[in-house]
């Protein structure tokens, strides 16, 4: 079996059309950004754009996948256990991704937050809930897995909202609203333990 290499330059063009276009998501709201908009950034034709995307909301869910998503899964998939220590981990790593969009985004542009965090939201929990979800199938491989799903789903909407919440409304730390947070988290896991 070989694997086949993909041409860099295509790597190249692809990454020049994403930066392009999360650099325009810190001028202008996601429904105002035009093809020539991202092509004129990139510095690239509308043919070679077409070749990559099939249009801004292709490149929009590539963007996400690719820069943002895949970090947030690589941080949280290195756990190979659900317990204190990694739904901190977890925790930390949510507020980190919320703090750099909004340093991202923050300049000019906060409804640019606000739609683009819209966006990123069911991806992020949708991530989350898979990593949580091979975790408790990892530790409780004897409960049904329809239950597990759903106690994934109840996990990360709960981690994810409460990343959310301190993004928004605390002013506490990271490490301190998380230490108010973990009894009423580590509460669900004990559930799945029995």
């Amino acid at each position: 079996m070989q694997d086949t290499k993909v041409d860099p330059r295509i790597t190249r063009t692809r990454r020049l059309l994403m930066d392009a276009f999360l650099k325009l998501t810190i001028k202008k709201d996601f429904k105002d950004i035009t093809i020539k908009d991202i092509t004129d950034e990139a510095t690239v034709n509308r043919a070679t754009f077409y070749s990559h995307f099939q249009d801004k909301y292709d490149l929009m869910d590539a963007a996400i996948t690719e820069d943002i998503l895949e970090n947030i899964v690589d941080n949280l998939s290195h756990y190979n256990e659900l317990n204190e220590e990694s739904i901190v981990k977890i925790f930390v790593t949510l507020t980190q991704f919320h703090t750099n969009l909004t340093t991202q985004l923050n300049t000019q542009c906060r409804r640019s937050y606000a739609s683009l965090s819209s966006i990123i939201e069911p991806k992020v929990k949708k991530e989350l809930e898979k990593v949580l979800y091979s975790l408790l199938l990892k530790q409780q491989s004897k409960l049904d897995s329809e239950a597990l799903k759903i106690g994934a789903a109840v996990l990360s909407w709960g981690i994810y909202g409460a990343s959310v919440d301190w993004k928004h409304n605390s002013s506490l730390s990271v490490g301190q609203y998380i230490k108010i947070a973990l009894p009423f988290i580590v509460t669900e896991i004990n559930h799945f333990k029995g």
